[in-house]
C-alpha cells in the first residue's frame, strides 16, 4: 500500500535507488529456483511492479494521482474508498493467446490488478473525483481545511 503524505517538511525518497538492489537479488533468486514464475507471471517479482504505476502529486488545494492503465476500457476500472484507503482495481484480460504460436517473451499481463493508497486525515474522501481517458486515469483528492484548535473556558465552581 501506498500512504500519501501531506507534508512539505519531509525529505524526497527515491524507493527505486533504496531497494533495486535487493529487488534484483529477490528476482535472480525467483527465477533460478521458479524459473516457471516469470514466464506465467510476464514481470519479475521484485523489480518495481506495482501496478499501476503512478506518479503523485500536491497542489495547494488537492493531491491529485496520474496512473497509467493500457488497454482497458472504463467498465473495468474500480476506484473503491474504505476506512481512508483508496484502492484502484481492474481486470486486464482479453489478450489472447495467438493459435498455432509458441510464446518466445511474454510481457503483456492478463489479470486482476489492485493498487491502495492511505489518504491519511489531511484529504477528504468524500471529494474524490476520477477521469479515465486513452489509458490514462486521473484521480483528484481534495485536502481538508485544517481545524483550527477550539478553545473552552470552564466554569470553576
Amino acid at each position: 500500500m501506498t500512504k500519501v503524505i501531506v507534508n512539505p517538511n519531509l525529505p524526497f525518497f527515491d524507493r527505486d535507488s533504496f531497494l533495486t538492489p535487493f529487488d534484483k537479488m529477490f528476482d535472480q533468486m525467483i527465477e533460478t529456483h521458479f524459473p516457471n514464475v516469470v514466464q506465467q507471471v510476464g514481470v519479475k517479482p521484485y523489480q518495481g511492479t506495482a501496478y499501476p504505476k503512478v506518479n503523485v502529486y500536491e497542489y495547494q488545494d488537492r493531491i491529485g494521482i496520474i496512473a497509467e492503465i493500457p488497454g482497458l476500457k472504463k467498465k473495468q476500472l474500480n476506484i473503491e474508498v474504505e476506512d481512508g484507503v483508496l484502492t484502484i482495481s481492474g481486470d486486464k484480460h482479453g489478450i489472447e493467446e495467438q493459435d498455432g504460436a509458441t510464446v518466445l517473451r511474454r510481457e503483456l499481463k492478463a489479470s486482476s490488478f489492485k493498487r491502495s493508497f492511505e489518504l491519511g486525515e489531511q484529504l477528504d474522501s468524500d471529494s474524490i473525483n476520477a477521469n479515465f481517458n486513452d489509458g490514462i486515469l486521473s484521480i483528484s483528492i481534495d485536502k481538508k481545511e485544517p481545524e483550527i484548535p477550539k478553545k473552552k473556558f470552564v466554569k470553576i465552581s
